[in-house]
């Protein structure tokens, strides 16, 4: 508790000379008094929140909020959300902040505060049959690759590399059809993709190729916290988990094919001096 304190302290007297008077650090006020931090987190998506044998909820976003919560010296709560009420839970202070796989978005940075920068990314790639052995997107030129209705990448591809799209209502359904060899490939977000090899279910499929058209996550915070205190704070740890490479670490120790962007991240904010 003392070290949440004086973190406090310290940021609100960083906060008092920038922006007091839009500033109530309501977030960082109620951590200190509870002397707990609530993250609302995924327990249905491996590997990044997910609940183990013992029912646990584990996973690589399990462990950033870990993170930020031994940094300030309070005990963690874990909150299980899912895509449709993980920002209500923000916005209504029943999470003082979110790491739920959420990509970050002009249309969500109005409802609620994302600081920067984004700690993973997702994008574009194929799941399919260990033994075709894809090297290059444009192996799949003239190949049947079943995707899903109204995703944006379908006509991407098909235009860029001449896969041959049939498009399934949903994800169940098209999966079942790769399995069913009615196409080569299932084109998905690779994160999804991740958590399906992650599942066990699939030993025979991989996802061979370089991701594409990436888009950045975000963590969440109330909307009125993201350029206060709680919200520098959280910027602050994520600037430091690239320059670390502790999210490459982390990506390492939960077996996530990596796309490229943590390293290139990583790249980026990396110590000039090491």
């Amino acid at each position: 508790m003392k070290r949440l304190l004086a973190l406090t302290m310290g940021l609100l007297t960083a906060t008092t000379s920038v922006n007091a008077a839009e500033c109530t650090n309501a977030t960082l006020k109620r951590i200190t008094e509870r002397g707990e931090i609530a993250v609302g987190v995924k327990a249905d998506y491996k590997p990044f929140g997910f609940r183990d044998p013992n029912g646990e909820i584990v996973g690589l976003e399990i462990d950033l909020a870990k993170e930020v919560a031994a940094t300030m010296g309070v005990k963690l709560r874990l909150v299980p959300v899912v895509a449709s009420n993980r920002m209500q839970f923000v916005e209504q202070g029943q999470t003082d902040l979110m790491i739920a796989t959420m990509t970050d978005t002009k249309e969500r940075r109005n409802i609620v505060g994302i600081p920067g920068p984004n700690y993973y990314a997702s994008g574009t790639n194929i799941l399919s049959p260990k033994a075709l052995a894809f090297k290059d997107w444009k192996d799949l030129n003239g190949k049947p690759v079943c995707g899903i209705q109204g995703a944006f990448y379908n006509q991407s591809v098909s235009d860029k590399y001449g896969a041959k799209i049939s498009a399934f209502t949903n994800a169940a359904e098209a999966k079942q059809a790769l399995r069913d060899r009615k196409c080569v490939a299932f084109l998905f977000d690779d994160s999804s993709i991740a958590s399906d090899l992650a599942s066990g279910s699939w030993g025979d499929f991989e996802m061979p190729l370089q991701s594409e058209d990436q888009s950045p996550w975000g963590m969440a915070v109330a909307k009125s916290e993201e350029a206060c205190a709680f919200g520098a704070m959280i910027s602050g740890m994520e600037y430091n988990w690239h320059r670390s490479g502790k999210l490459l670490e982390l990506e390492k120790k939960w077996e996530i094919k990596s796309t490229g962007y943590l390293q290139a991240m990583h790249d980026k904010l990396a110590d000039p001096i090491k």
